[in-house]
């Protein structure tokens, strides 16, 4: 039995002609596999059945080849060829008794038909709204089209039955489905009988409901997924005006999935939204209908999810982020594991594999993804190898993501730490304006390993080569970090940069450390990931006044992968910071910088008392290369291998340290591959 608190997490709701096992639902999302990667993503889904998930979701599918919203990498339900990889997923997630349900997408004004070549449809002609501004319009649909896509779903239901799912959701929430574009009078300027009223905006999707109800109704159970606030004036849909929905159409669906109205607000990252956010938003429209309600805000703790369903908010606790940074989370609750769950921290690093068309990442969680690509699981380890002891160097997230996997698999690990804490740059970066959460990677790694009787940490022991040299590891695995650099190298400047000897310049590394300039700072980020506004943030809190300067169009310019970029360049605006874009740092100069337009190469000077330099890292891998250097030297140590991973390797995300940490613990004592695909691929085979 779960303890007592979250027992109430466990009982079975009624979804229409269905019953959820438990309260537990995952929703809908993204992952970059889609199409391209069927087998991947059906393993994916799998072991969150494994893990105990009632409810499991694809992600979007475009439900007809007249909307997709190609470069980005969905699923696609187009005809009946697709229904065998769909099939394979919806096994996957039935096969630990949950229920299998598929999102069906018309994407409408979102969808710009670049694959297709076919003309965009939309309740009214308006300019495709896309993350890459397409110059492409759609066509306003006419009561033919509107037929035509009534039957399209009702085709698209049937292909979802036989494919095997359970549920069927409506796509009509983040602004990408037909159905919000219906709705709102934002994007719907119709003055026919479908455009108007409430009533009216919500004809088309009374009909749809009513036609897939009489082609699998009584077989199927049926959700809509509904905006709770468009945020976007007085023209959008309001949660004033979703409530008036929901009470006029209080039976419309089997379950009303209620999330923000842009994907941005919607899954915006922890350093801009708490957990539970959207609950002031969801709150009382669980009165309004006799229908079940699911919600999202990022749910990690047990008490607030319980919390929710016990005061009515929700019936279902709807997850996306926290479902893959631990599939296992039910479970867990269930076993009344709690400490052992892998928090979500929010840094959104999953949402750029779908917005960069590549296989998606998680921070906490490593396997994800390569469930089936490299057979990973997240909660079981390979069998341990011929040798016995492990020496990491480095307990940041590479070094203690290792120490975790090796443990598990049974070797004995010594974790050698130079400084007095666990976690390396996240124990520096979690100090940081918003990012507190993102010390949660060293937290679960540090609880699980104090767990662990075979490994031992010892801090404020910076090694040297000799001294490895005389331990007696057999392996050595150097996750030694890296810092950022001081001379501008990076991508504006592959060379330093000339720099004045009388400017007082810094680092993210010294403003970490507590060394912070004051007057007047010109920050320089050519890093374009979220330090060069974090540190401008922090630099504006302690009273300097920042010009933040980047070669880039936008503030932080790879976080538009992450759904964030907006609101930073909101919150830097708020702290009252300069921003000068599309601008580089041509050199330092005594009193200040000259600066270089990257279009017309203009140069100006600008006055600073210091200068802060986000631009690029270097690894700190000299341990590294002591010991290569004395490599004839480890069969005598007994030493078999030394091998240096995450930003000792080359720094990258945190993320990629974590992935790098169990990549290593996966592969020690494994046979050599030689040139083979370190992973598993589909590949198309020829019509």
């Amino acid at each position: 039995m779960p303890p007592d608190p979250y027992q109430i997490l466990f009982e079975p709701v009624r979804i229409g002609p269905l019953t959820a096992k438990n309260r537990f639902y995952q929703v809908p999302h993204c992952n970059g596999g889609g199409y391209r990667d069927p087998s991947a993503v059906a393993a994916m889904r799998g072991v969150k059945a494994e893990g105990g998930w009632g409810v499991i979701f694809t992600e979007q599918t475009e439900m007809h080849h007249s909307s997709e919203i190609t470069p980005f990498i969905e699923l696609r339900l187009w005809d009946d060829a697709d229904i065998p990889a769909l099939n394979r997923m919806s096994e996957a997630m039935k096969s630990h008794g949950a229920l299998a349900g598929i999102q069906l997408a018309y994407s409408g004004i979102n969808g710009p038909n670049l694959y297709t070549k076919e003309v965009p449809l939309a309740p009214t002609a308006l300019p495709i709204r896309t993350f890459t501004n397409d110059p492409v319009q759609a066509r306003a649909m006419d009561k033919t089209d509107i037929r035509n896509l009534r039957r399209w779903f009702v085709n698209a239901a049937r292909r979802s039955e036989r494919a095997g799912f359970d549920l069927i959701c409506l796509y009509g929430a983040h602004g990408f489905g037909i159905f919000q574009h219906f709705l709102s009078r934002a994007t719907n300027q119709r003055s026919d009988e479908y455009g108007g009223s409430l009533e009216n905006r919500a004809r088309f999707v009374n009909e749809v409901v009513a036609d897939i109800r009489e082609a699998v109704g009584d077989r199927m159970a049926l959700s809509l997924r509904v905006s709770l606030d468009e945020t976007i004036g007085a023209l959008g849909f309001s949660n004033a005006e979703l409530r008036e929905f929901v009470e006029m159409n209080a039976d419309l669906p089997d379950l009303w999935d209620l999330a923000q109205g842009s994907w941005e607000e919607c899954s915006g990252p922890s350093r801009f939204k708490d957990e539970a956010a959207q609950e002031s938003l969801v709150r009382g429209i669980r009165d309004l209908t006799s229908r079940p309600v699911v919600g999202v805000g990022r749910f990690t703790s047990p008490d607030v999810m319980a919390r929710l369903v016990r005061q009515g908010v929700l019936d279902f606790i709807g997850c996306a982020r926290p479902s893959i940074a631990d599939p296992f989370l039910p479970r867990k609750i269930a076993e009344g594991r709690i400490e052992d769950i892998r928090e979500c921290i929010g840094c959104n690093i999953c949402i750029t594999g779908d917005m960069t068309m590549s296989i998606s990442r998680c921070t906490q969680n490593p396997t994800f993804m390569e469930e089936w690509r490299k057979g990973w699981h997240p909660e079981r380890m390979n069998a341990k190898g011929p040798s016995e002891k492990v020496l990491i160097v480095g307990a940041g997230p590479a070094g203690l993501e290792a120490a975790r996997g090796l443990s598990l698999r049974g070797y004995d690990v010594a974790l050698a730490e130079a400084a007095t804490t666990l976690g390396g740059r996240v124990a520096r970066e979690r100090l940081l304006p918003g990012l507190s959460a993102w010390g949660r990677v060293a937290d679960y790694r540090a609880y699980q390993l104090g767990q662990s009787a075979n490994v031992e940490t010892y801090f404020e022991s910076r090694l040297s080569a000799a001294e490895i040299l005389e331990f007696g590891f057999e392996h050595v695995c150097l996750a030694t970090g890296s810092h950022w650099r001081a001379d501008g190298v990076a991508r504006a400047h592959v060379l330093a940069m000339p720099i004045a000897a009388g400017m007082a310049v810094f680092t993210p590394d010294d403003i970490m450390a507590g060394r912070l300039p004051a007057g007047e700072v010109v920050l320089f980020d050519d890093d374009h990931y979220y330090m060069g506004g974090v540190i401008a943030e922090a630099l504006a809190q302690a009273g300097a006044r920042v010009t933040l300067i980047t070669p880039s169009a936008h503030v932080s310019d790879w976080t538009l992968n992450t759904l964030e970029q907006g609101a930073i360049h909101r919150r830097l605006v708020a702290a009252g910071v300069t921003i000068v874009l599309n601008t580089s740092v041509a050199e330092i100069t005594a009193g200040g910088v000259v600066t270089e337009c990257v279009y017309t190469g203009a140069r100006a000077e600008r006055g600073a008392e210091a200068v802060v330099l986000v631009t690029s890292r270097v690894s700190d891998d000299m341990l590294y290369q002591e010991l290569k250097a004395r490599a004839a030297e480890w069969a005598e140590a007994g030493i078999a291998s030394v091998k240096r991973i995450g930003d000792a390797a080359a720094p990258g995300p945190i993320a990629w340290a974590t992935y790098a940490g169990h990549r290593y613990a996966r592969e020690l004592d494994t046979p050599d591959i030689g040139d083979a695909l370190p992973f598993r691929r589909e590949v198309t085979a020829l019509a």
